[in-house]
């Protein structure tokens, strides 16, 4: 049996959470086809899919690309991951023992690949973590939501040069799963709150200004010379016309 656009999808979704594929990357439909070894029309399906999921962009033009998030997109896909996340902790499933099992193991699994040199596989785990702790939670569908919007803060931190170093977001992963083992969902929440605060926090975006201060400054009057100095007036567009 071939590959299926829901794999080709899914590769692509790894592939960014891993950091391999940066904002903006140009996925060609022949490219794909012939890596997949599948037809265009498998790989355009794949695609369709994710710019529905918002992943994606295409042009008629230029083709397929990765998104390459604005300011505001990104503060938005912080804000929706604040949303879904700490609702699940607040009101999703209680946690049971394997649960609780499955947490731990990737957490290990975060500890081995911080002590490794596979950069991909570390920044796969620590989106990953989140997808997990959702499904965890008992909600399949919000954990497929929140691995797209995962995907989605990955591509940003990219764009947006995070200075959050792995080691603080696994020590920030292990605080929050030993608030739930404990059963202070309020704690965790807290805790997950002040993570997501941290990552974003970690970004480069420039604060937000007055739209018109670019402009207010150009236009702003020119200083006037002083009457009583000998100094030449200074040039001024027209002079230079």
């Amino acid at each position: 049996m071939g590959i299926s656009a829901t794999d080709i999808s899914q590769r692509i979704v790894e592939a960014v959470l891993a950091q391999k594929l940066a904002p903006g990357a140009r996925l060609g439909e022949q490219q794909l086809a012939m890596l997949f070894d599948c037809s265009r029309t498998i790989v355009r399906e794949a695609l369709t899919r994710l710019a529905a999921r918002g992943i994606v962009t295409v042009s008629a033009r230029r083709g397929w690309y990765l998104i390459s998030p604005s300011q505001d997109e990104a503060r938005e896909a912080f804000e929706a991951r604040r949303v879904i996340e700490l609702g699940l902790l607040r009101d999703g499933a209680p946690l049971g023992k394997p649960a609780l099992v499955r947490l731990k193991k990737h957490l290990q699994q975060e500890k081995a690949a911080l002590r490794g040199d596979d950069v991909g596989a570390r920044s796969f785990l620590l989106g990953d973590f989140h997808v997990c702790l959702a499904e965890c939670l008992g909600n399949g569908l919000l954990a497929d939501t929140l691995r797209d919007y995962t995907a989605r803060t990955t591509l940003i931190a990219m764009l947006y040069q995070s200075s959050h170093e792995a080691a603080a977001s696994c020590q920030e992963h292990v605080a929050i799963v030993a608030a739930l083992e404990k059963g202070d969902r309020a704690r965790a929440e807290a805790l997950m709150a002040e993570h997501l605060a941290n990552v974003q926090a970690a970004l480069r975006l420039p604060a937000l200004t007055d739209p018109l201060d670019q402009l207010r400054s150009a236009l702003a009057p020119l200083p006037q010379p002083d009457s009583d100095s000998n100094d030449p007036p200074a040039a001024y567009l027209g002079a230079l016309l």
